[in-house]
């Protein structure tokens, strides 16, 4: 037997920071799923558990290892990764860069009804900012739908996108409207790579400090993103879109810049629902002329419901219209028997989010109405 058996190892960089975050893990158990976030009922600490998770995987594969100097496109959610207001029509990507170096980004449609280009400051605090954002008429889209596009600080030749001062990431969003959830097919594969004008070469091998400060990357992503940010619904801390009356919408409008994971392109409309048993929340109002839009339900942490295996979403092309244009949306935790039934999947209460990109009319009042399930039909 050694003498150095049972004993505990020299401590190391990469020691201390996993304890970090093992004791933001603790934290979080103790302070955002608590009464200090408003969050005491089973299914809320639940829904919690799973988001901190989520979280936890998305910032282990975005930041743990991202490299600017050598960056790759990483899927920024999916059924298992549900964050930052996923969506069931989109799929998004992200990158970590650094803003004095140049980048050519390469990528295609793919048959999207949207692309957007979004740079972001504060991705490796959680406290998130855009800095600026293109879209896809800014982007040169060839016949076959691809682009090519160069980022960096100083202007070049051809299609160029100037890397902000203070950005670290870059998320690019595809919106679709197809018949099926787009976010729930995997075999759908976006083409897209970015790559440094000045190759950096060889990447080092991984050592104590690099290892100690990506598990910190890790664990200040997931501070920002929970703890720094103000209890659920707090008052006087919600844009103007988002209403705090449950099954009624205020006047849809476009977001504010600093809304960490907006998208500058949209207008959005959000609003919780409480529905009892037998009750039904009818949804009315008319698609503007748009690029893109749909509606999502999310629980409080902002996560889709299951759009694998149930409707919890609808987009224009899944949505069947009245005779005069205008739709009729009915929320129900049963299928009522009429078109456009989002299922609530049995949650008594959640949050609707609409979304609208590159509108090109003011969007319309979204009318609601609390009706007995049974009386659907009848209407």
């Amino acid at each position: 037997m050694s003498g150095t058996e049972g004993t505990h190892p020299a401590t190391t960089k990469s020691r201390h920071a996993f304890h970090v975050l093992l004791d933001l893990l603790g934290e979080l158990d103790a302070r955002f799923l608590g009464p200090e976030w408003k969050t005491e009922r089973p299914q809320d600490i639940a829904d919690g558990h799973r988001y901190i998770l989520h979280l936890l995987y998305q910032a282990l594969d975005f930041l743990f290892e991202g490299d600017p100097e050598r960056p790759v496109f990483r899927r920024n959610q999916s059924p298992n990764m549900k964050v930052l207001g996923d969506c069931s029509d989109a799929i998004f990507h992200r990158v970590c860069v650094r803003p004095d170096r140049t980048y050519r980004i390469r990528g295609n449609m793919a048959g999207a009804v949207f692309v957007s280009i979004s740079q972001y400051t504060g991705s490796t605090t959680g406290v998130m900012r855009v800095t600026s954002s293109i879209d896809d008429t800014a982007l040169g889209i060839g016949p076959d739908g691809s682009f090519d596009i160069v980022l960096g600080p100083t202007e070049r030749p051809g299609r160029w996108f100037k890397l902000d001062p203070d950005a670290d990431s870059l998320s690019i969003r595809h919106y679709f409207e197809e018949a099926n959830c787009v976010a729930a097919d995997p075999t759908k594969v976006i083409p897209l790579s970015i790559e440094p004008l000045d190759p950096p070469g060889p990447r080092p091998a991984p050592d104590d400090a690099s290892i100690a400060a990506g598990i910190q990357r890790v664990a200040s992503y997931v501070r920002g993103i929970t703890l720094a940010q103000p209890p659920f619904m707090q008052a006087g801390k919600v844009p103007s879109w988002v209403s705090t009356t449950p099954n009624q919408f205020n006047p849809p409008e476009p977001p504010r810049p600093d809304i960490g994971w907006a998208n500058l392109a949209a207008v959005y409309a959000q609003a919780p629902y409480a529905l009892g048993p037998d009750e039904a929340l009818v949804m009315e109002g008319r698609f503007p002329k748009c690029r893109c839009a749909n509606v999502n339900l999310w629980n409080r942490y902002m996560q889709t419901y299951d759009y694998v295996t149930r409707t919890v979403s609808l987009n224009r092309k899944q949505t069947t219209l009245e005779a005069d244009g205008h739709f009729r949306m009915v929320l129900a935790h049963r299928n009522p028997g009429v078109p456009n039934w989002l299922d609530t999947g049995g949650r008594h209460d959640g949050i609707i989010f609409w979304r609208f990109l590159l509108v090109e009319e003011p969007v319309a009042p979204l009318r609601t109405q609390v009706v007995p399930i049974s009386e659907l039909r009848k209407r």
